[in-house]
This record gives structure tokens, sequence and C-alpha cells, in this order.
């Protein structure tokens, strides 16, 4: 907690104090108030980028304002947090793409390192540049690296990955910070131009007001709700993740209420926004922890070192605290999914790429906004383009045996086509159905058969209810006959209820395909099935 905390903060444009302070907080209430054993809240890296970028829009780091804006924004998150949870909403999480998650932390994470390069190299970068700013300022003065300082970040990064290869239950980054803080001093590093974090104050958080004045709520609050939604989307799923190998149950809504309690009462004791931690939440769970007592205590070891050492980062290189960023910002890239992603789905490679590409170049929380609308609108796109497939029998028996026509290479009955609906007939689906129903009648003539297999339909809607009954009517015109089997009884019930079920025909629902064809078949003229080449029914 405390490298972390320190090393956030940082990341958030923040003294290192209110890293701690937000450590030392945070987890307590969260812990408190929240459903999980074993979830450790706090601050963290996506959350610190977001926070910088939301506030730094309005008020410049430098500046007064930063850091009374930056509690604002803390006490709207949690307000919105609080809001949903109250509400019930704990669900809305689902709403939001995975594939968003990856790729915004992915870009969250190439942000965050980009932004600690300056210290890695010892180069000065204008403060709140930009991604392309940046690197462009970088690649001008890459010739006076400070080779002091990119030695100690190298040190502290692959002492990091050595100790975690040997006990990675050990504090890893903690230990790469101490090697990385013993170079400096053996090199001298304050002599050769390496910054160090320096002390923090002695004493715990006091009572902080953060600024509520109406022209900073309005700018901030399109931000709050995209913090409060990363926020919550991280720790219910680092919940839900710890929950799966605990066999504990995660109470959604309880966890919306714990963040948004957490957030709100931080905002006056000089913390910022945070939320569940992967590695801190699996170092506690891993270590044993059993209660969210575990977590209080871990707030109050903090507490002691504020108290009691509060120079223990007085000979903290910048440097070395950048290396540790970097290797928790190469941790928030999970490759293993991206690559899976890229291979195997096109349509959410496209939402992972415009996801990450967004996150670079456009402000943060409106990158979350544009993944979380691609997703739903692709996600809409394919749901209102249900499957209309033909299918035909593949065996009569032991049992009925309906199959893909085109993918099994089937023969069909010349005065009969069967199609299977694949998806719920709502108003987003009718026309495409609809036209969908027109090319499968297109062919036939009077007198045959449409059979519609409603099997994988879970639901109708009126508009999808009134479509129907316009194609049976068009259906009928042309002299082809509709008949339904297969309905489920849930949404024969919503038909029924809604005024539908009388209005479509009862008599032409059957229970089950058998039962349709058998009824079908019946009233074919028997002349058409002696000659017919088909055979794909009994002549019986």
């Amino acid at each position: 907690m405390l490298p972390q905390g320190v090393a956030y903060a940082l990341i958030a444009g923040l003294p290192p104090e209110y890293g701690l302070y937000t450590a030392i907080v945070t987890p307590v209430i969260a812990g408190l108030f929240g459903s999980s054993l074993h979830l450790v809240s706090g601050p963290t890296a996506a959350i610190s980028i977001v926070v910088l970028s939301v506030v730094s829009n309005v008020f410049p780091p430098d500046s007064s304002e930063f850091i009374p804006a930056v509690l604002t924004l803390t006490f709207l998150t949690g307000l919105v947090q609080l809001g949903l949870g109250f509400a019930r909403l704990g669900t809305l999480v689902n709403f939001i793409s995975h594939t968003v998650v990856i790729g915004f932390t992915a870009g969250a994470a190439v942000l965050i390192a980009s932004s600690q390069m300056k210290y890695v190299l010892g180069l000065p970068v204008p403060t709140n540049s930009s991604f392309t700013q940046t690197w462009t300022a970088l690649a001008q003065q890459f010739g006076e690296t400070n080779f002091y300082a990119l030695m100690i970040a190298l040190a502290t990064m692959l002492s990091t990955l050595l100790l975690k290869r040997i006990n990675p239950r050990l504090p890893t980054m903690l230990f790469g910070m101490i090697v990385g803080s013993l170079l400096c001093w053996l090199i001298d590093g304050g002599s050769q131009g390496v910054p160090l974090v320096g002390s923090l104050p002695d004493g715990l958080p006091g009572f902080a007001v953060p600024d509520f004045s109406i022209d900073t709520i309005n700018a901030l609050l399109p931000g709050a709700v995209a913090v409060a939604i990363l926020g919550l989307v991280e720790a219910v799923s680092i919940a839900r993740a710890i929950a799966m190998r605990s066999g504990q149950r995660i109470d959604g809504n309880q966890e919306f209420i714990g963040q948004g309690l957490s957030n709100t009462v931080a905002s006056f004791f000089s913390c910022y926004a945070g939320s569940g931690s992967f590695t801190r939440s699996g170092v506690n769970y891993e270590s044993g922890a059993q209660t969210p007592v575990a977590a209080i205590i871990a707030a109050l070891a903090l507490v002691f070192i504020l108290l009691l050492i509060p120079e223990v980062t007085s000979l903290l290189p910048l440097p070395a605290m950048a290396g540790a960023i970097l290797l928790i910002a190469w941790g928030l890239i999970d490759s293993h999914h991206i690559r899976h992603i890229l291979r195997h789905n096109r349509q959410e490679s496209v939402i992972l790429l415009v996801t990450f590409t967004s996150t670079l170049v456009i402000e943060l929380e409106f990158a979350i906004y544009l993944g979380v609308i691609l997703s739903l609108v692709l996600y809409l796109r394919r749901t209102s383009r249900p499957r209309l497939m033909e299918v035909a029998p593949r065996n009569l028996a032991p049992a009925l045996d309906l199959r893909s026509v085109s993918r099994y290479n089937l023969a069909t009955c010349p005065r009969m086509k069967i199609v299977r609906i694949d998806g719920s007939i709502f108003f987003g689906a009718t026309d495409y159905i609809q036209q969908s129903l027109k090319d499968f009648s297109a062919p036939m003539g009077r007198g045959d058969y449409l059979l519609i297999v409603c099997s994988g339909i879970n639901f109708i809607d009126m508009t999808g209810a009134e479509m129907m009954l316009q194609e049976i009517a068009r259906l009928k015109a042309e002299g082809v006959k509709a008949k339904f089997c297969a309905l489920k009884n849930t949404v024969k019930d919503e038909l029924f209820a809604s005024g539908y079920w009388e209005a479509l025909g009862p008599d032409d629902f059957y229970s089950t395909p058998e039962e349709a064809l058998a009824a079908i078949t019946h009233d074919l003229n028997k002349h058409h099935c002696l000659i017919c080449k088909s055979c794909i029914f009994s002549r019986d």
C-alpha cells in the first residue's frame, strides 16, 4: 500500500501524501460498508490517470484550485455511486463490455507509462502535455538523457522483477524502490540532477472542504460520472474474481454503496477518488485474510508510518518511482485477452481498437463513453438482425431432427418451407425479420406452407406482434399458409396478456414441430406427394 499510494498520487498529479491518505481512509469505509470480504480499495492506476485528465481540463495541475477540484470530483463520484447503489442498479456494470474495459485499461497504461518517461530519462516535459506532445518533447531532447536517472529506474525495475520471480508474495515493489534509493545514494544522485520525492507531512489527513461552487460542479460532473462508472466496474469485477476463488457471493448493490460512501467521506479528508485494487486485493486474499479487518489493519499500519517515520520517502528518487509505475502500467495490459480478441472476433476487435485509440487521443472520460456507446451500438445491431435459417428434417426417427439446409445439404419439400427464428422479435428487429420472411416466401406458390419454428424466440413485443399480423395477412393474400410451432409458454403468456394471441390465430400454432408437420403433410395434395422426388416425409 505504501509504494502504490505514493506512485498513484504522482500519476494523478498530486503530492505523494494524497495517495497515502486515500490508501488509509478509503479501504476502511469501503471494507465496512461493501459486500466483499477481501476487496481492498484505495488509489488505483486507471482511476488516477482519469482524475488527472478530468481535473486538468478545468484547472492546471500546478494551480491552487487543482487539489480542491480533485476533492470535489471525489465527492461527486461518491454521490453518483451512492445513487446507483440506493437505486439498486448494481447490474448496470454488466452492460459495460469487458472489451471496453480491456481497451481503456491498455490505453491508460500507455498514457501512464508515457507520463513517467520524463522521470526515467531525466528530461523536462511541460505539465499536462498530451500523449503526442509528451513523446514529441522526449524525442527532441533524447540526446540530453540523464543516464543516472535511467540507471536508477532500470535498477528498480530489474530488482522488482527479480524478487517477483523468486517469491511473488513478497512486497516486490517496495524492495525495488529500496534498491533504487540505495543506488541513488551510492552515486550521489542529488548532485547529478536526480529529483527526490521528499519527506511526507508528519500527521494524519486533516479535514478538507471540496470546492462546491456551481461552476466547478458543472465542469466536473460529466467526468465524475465516468470516474464513478470506471471505479464501480473495477471494484465489482475484482470482487467477483476473488469471490470465485473464495466461494463468497457478492452483492453488487451493496458494493456500489460501499464504494460510494468511501469516496464521499474520503473527499473531506484530503483523499482522491479510489476503487478496488487487484494487486492489493490479491495479496490480501493470498495472505489468508478472512474479513475486511485485514484491510483496516493495513490502513492503520500506514497511519503509524505517517506518524512515526514520515521521512521514509525523503531519499526516494523520482526515477525509482517512475520505474515502479512502468511495471504497474505493464501489468495493466491484458495481453492474453487482447491477442484472443484480435484473432477471433472482428466486432470485439473494433471495440477494443476504438476504445484504445480514443484513450490516447481524446479526453479519458469521453473515451470511456465512446467505448461503452460503441459496444452497445454493435450489440443492438447484432440483436436487431436475428438469424433466420431454413431447416429440414435430417432424421425422422427415432425423433425429428431439424437442421440447417445449407450446412447439411438437406432436401426440402417443394410445397413447404421450414424457417427457424433464433432471436427475439422486438421493435429493433422487425424490419430485418419482415424482409427475411419476404425473401423466404418469394418463390412459394399458392397452396404452399411456411412453417416458422419459434423455439429460439425469447420474447415478442407489441411492434413484433403487429409485424407478425402483417406477415400473416401478406402470406394469406399470396395464397401461402403460415403456421407456427414450438413457441415458448412464457412468450405465449405475454401475447395472451397483450391481447395479440387471439388475433394471431391460436389454431395456427402447434406445440411441437412433429405436431405441425403431421397436420401440414395431412393437408398437402396427395398427388403431389406421390410424384415428389424429394420424399423427405413418409408417404403414409
